[in-house]
């Protein structure tokens, strides 16, 4: 007569070690789902509110007002525009400084918030990554544990049958099938998360050129009005 074996009795009857990697996957897995979930919240406000940003901005209204409103803000496009606009103002006040001095240090203020929202983007997508590429390996090593410890234990029977087999490589495979468990929407992730990221870099990259170039046609413009006047 067959006797039925659950998984979770197959979990709780494994080996030390198996048990060990399972559990090592579970905290894994409760990790990676939790990054998954910031990321996703991350990337969608990011998105919304460059959006919203841009379309205040190109709207054609005051940049100084703007500015002003969204002091605060020290992160995603709204961030490199604080930047960009923070250097402006400051070098346009020093006394006979070259225009070209200061479109260089705009320029730069705005590369350094380009690194700075790019590391933001892509923190912790290097631990997505790794959890999707070592933890089918983690969970084979349990396997390849527990049905070398079930040969073992059976090497002591004369005569071995499939229901003395069965229970200790079921229980082996769980630890594969924890590990697959993880990797999968780890490696999802991570892929769908890099793509989102060069979304966005690229687009904070547009509006950080195309706001260089709207600092550069006002200090010029400014510049000739100055020569004219003199």
């Amino acid at each position: 007569m067959g006797t039925n074996i659950s998984i979770w009795a197959l979990i709780v009857g494994a080996d030390p070690v198996v048990k060990c990697v399972m559990l090592l996957l579970l905290l894994v897995s409760v990790y990676s789902w939790s990054v998954i979930i910031k990321r996703i919240s991350l990337f969608k406000h990011s998105d919304i509110e460059s959006q919203q940003f841009e379309q205040k901005f190109w709207a054609g209204g005051d940049i100084s007002k703007l500015y002003k409103s969204g002091k605060e803000h020290e992160q995603g496009i709204q961030g490199i525009f604080q930047a960009g606009y923070k250097a402006f103002s400051r070098l346009r006040e020093v006394h006979k400084m070259p225009v070209s001095s200061i479109i260089e240090e705009v320029q730069r203020a705005l590369r350094v918030a380009l690194a700075r929202e790019s590391d933001r983007l892509e923190n912790q997508l290097g631990i997505l990554a790794t959890i999707g590429s070592v933890s089918p390996y983690v969970g084979l090593f349990g396997t390849v544990w527990g049905i070398m410890h079930s040969f073992i234990a059976l090497g002591s029977v004369q005569q071995a049958t499939l229901s003395q087999v069965a229970p200790g490589i079921s229980e082996a495979l769980i630890a594969t099938a924890m590990g697959l468990f993880v990797a999968i929407p780890a490696s999802i992730a991570y892929n769908m998360f890099v793509a989102s990221s060069e979304k966005l870099l690229n687009r904070y990259d547009n509006f950080a050129e195309e706001f260089a170039g709207i600092i550069a046609r006002q200090l010029n413009g400014v510049k000739t009005q100055d020569e004219q006047g003199a």
